[in-house]
């Protein structure tokens, strides 16, 4: 089943291509992603979800079409570091003539890759990271995402928090561009409480004690966390250990899901959180994806490979569109195509706004008990519907469509 997905402003007529342009020869697409590190284990998820999308479009191999185009992937690691990430960019753009460059899981490293994609104007298809000024001041008409704004998720936590009228609240995030983004969501639509403190630890922390201290001390009846792979996966467990979680209540973001709970184990039980995508959805794309992975991969998916699995199908939906008329030269049209066609999403329905991020649902999620007795994530209720960041408003109308 396809999804319908409309710009979020009314348009009124299609964008023209000129018919006396030649049909594409070629469409080269670069994935980037952190391969190497301790945060290699995210990449590998989106690279598996990126793959099995190629896959189910009818891509296996270079040269194979998608959407009606010969294709060719490639693939690249950005270390976590931006001005690797930039370097690797860079080169596909100047010597290997990438059309689209997709993949991104950190913000900061999206905000160095940015400037030469979107200044070369090529696609910048991001499956993860959400920085909010790609949201705003600097958004681009070739921008587009199969994720979120950074801050979408932690506003659907703020208001989730509001609506369980919890007082007092302890914040917790990385100090980096993703983490204060975070943190400014939960902010926004947090009412009727306080602000009990708030830690702001170094990118990649493991050792968590000395703020763990910090929140008894505090006496918050909760806390809320971004600490998305092994950051999260260190603090659940010494949460656990601390005996905390028996008087504060725990909800996480990006901190407790199918790539980390594995690791986590019992230490998750009795924890929230909000997210966009629900494993558990019986959408009918959501269900092949799922049973797919599991099949493939031997584990349940995360939403990085969700996210990522989602991009094959928005680029081979556009290029069934434009791909006879798009020049090389010109990927503007394919980019509004995108944001425009009707593609099958694991979330199922969902809009674009105007600055290429999407406009969707956000669930509240519980980690339970499961019929086996090991911990499992449950969707139990609905946040928002139909929710826009905070953003596009501050996205110059001239780089809106």
């Amino acid at each position: 089943m396809k999804w319908k997905i409309w710009a979020a402003a009314a348009v009124a007529t299609t964008f023209a291509v000129p018919s006396a342009q030649a049909e594409v020869k070629q469409l080269t697409i670069g994935f980037i992603s952190t391969l190497s590190g301790g945060a290699a284990i995210i990449g590998k998820h989106q690279v598996n979800g990126f793959k099995l999308g190629l896959e189910h479009q009818g891509w296996m191999k270079d040269g194979d079409k998608l959407g009606g185009v010969p294709t060719k992937v490639m693939y690249g690691d950005d270390q976590f570091k931006p001005d690797v990430g930039r370097r690797v960019v860079d080169k596909w753009i100047k010597s290997d003539r990438v059309d689209i460059v997709a993949g991104n899981i950190w913000s900061h490293v999206l905000m160095a890759m940015s400037r030469p994609v979107l200044r070369a104007k090529r696609i910048l298809l991001s499956t993860n990271a959400g920085a909010s000024p790609l949201a705003g001041k600097n958004c681009s008409p070739y921008f587009i995402s199969t994720s979120w704004q950074n801050d979408q998720t932690p506003e659907a936590m703020g208001q989730l928090m509001s609506n369980e009228g919890l007082k007092s609240v302890y914040l917790m995030a990385p100090n980096y561009q993703a983490g204060k983004d975070m943190l400014s969501g939960f902010r926004r639509y947090y009412k009727g409480g306080k602000v009990a403190g708030q830690s702001l630890f170094k990118v990649g922390e493991t050792d968590y004690q000395a703020d763990i201290s910090k929140v008894k001390a505090a006496k918050p009846q909760a806390v809320f966390i971004f600490a998305p792979g092994g950051m999260g996966i260190a603090f659940m467990k010494q949460w656990a250990a601390s005996g905390a979680g028996k008087d504060i209540k725990l909800y996480t973001l990006f901190t407790v899901d199918w790539l980390t709970l594995p690791a986590i184990k019992d230490a998750a039980l009795g924890t929230f959180h909000t997210a966009y995508w629900a494993p558990d959805s019986t959408n009918p794309t959501n269900q092949k994806f799922v049973k797919d992975y599991v099949a493939q991969f031997g584990h349940m998916p995360s939403y990085f490979a969700s996210q990522a699995y989602d991009a094959p199908g928005l680029i081979a939906a556009g290029l069934k569109k434009v791909g006879k008329t798009l020049t090389n030269a010109d990927m503007l049209p394919l980019a509004k195509a995108m944001r425009r066609v009707e593609y099958a999403s694991v979330r199922g329905p969902y809009k674009y706004n105007v600055n290429g991020m999407p406009i969707q649902n956000f669930y509240k999620r519980a980690v339970v008990a499961g019929p086996d007795g090991k911990p499992t994530i449950k969707t139990v209720g609905t946040v928002f519907t139909n929710h826009k960041d905070s953003y596009w408003t501050k996205c110059p109308k001239s780089r809106r469509f």
